[in-house]
């Protein structure tokens, strides 16, 4: 673990619960940054917007000119070449922005850690650039009614979207820390201060006296 403040890699099966674990790790003065507003402001940026333009023209927009990007993840799931070149646009966009925002609280006193809420975290890489990673575990069923409830998918559909991603079992062993996230929010919280207290240990024992 690196001398800076620790960089925290969040990951865990798509309606596992990571969004609360950012929520309780920023009420305990962690920097959460959230990948996927990241790449909603990417999709602003008129030069991204052209390129997606010319590239798949007004079926990946909006009636408002927005970004239509129920359009471009139906595109992308189904020919893995078009994803790779969408990553290609939006990942050194968004990595961008990531830096900056790091740069911005590096000198912050109040905040302890930074904390990767980002989806693909492994699948990119960025898993090698983090200090410390924690896996968010729940059930398939709980995670199912999650997704049912707020996205409309059925068990197909999540299991579509999962199978483009690395294996939850490889996640997990591959992962520092992992926090059981069932339907006992206050146990989840608990888990978290924990796991941040030996990660904010950690990060303290390597650094040494000042």
């Amino acid at each position: 673990m690196s001398s800076r403040k620790p960089i925290i890699g969040i990951a865990g099966g798509i309606g596992s619960g990571k969004r609360l674990h950012c929520r309780a790790v920023g009420e305990l003065n962690c920097a959460v940054i959230d990948s996927d507003a990241q790449v909603r402001l990417a999709y602003s940026d008129p030069r991204v917007a052209q390129t997606i333009r010319e590239w798949w023209g007004g079926d990946a927009f909006l009636a408002d000119g927005q970004i239509n990007r129920a359009a471009i993840a139906g595109r992308i799931f189904n020919d893995p070449e078009e994803r790779r070149r969408l990553e290609n646009l939006i990942h050194p966009w968004v990595n961008e922005a990531r830096s900056q925002e790091m740069r911005k609280l590096a000198d912050d006193p109040q905040t302890v850690a930074f904390v990767w809420d980002t989806p693909l975290l492994f699948e990119a890489g960025l898993n090698r650039e983090c200090d410390a990673l924690v896996f968010i575990d729940a059930p398939f069923d709980l995670r199912l009614h999650r997704v049912s409830e707020g996205r409309g998918w059925d068990r197909g559909e999540l299991a579509r979207r999962e199978n483009l991603q690395w294996p939850l079992d490889r996640k997990r062993e591959i992962s520092d820390y992992v926090i059981e996230n069932t339907a006992d929010t206050g146990e989840a919280r608990s888990q978290v201060r924990a796991v941040l207290s030996r990660i904010l240990e950690r990060a303290s024992h390597c650094r040494g006296p000042a």
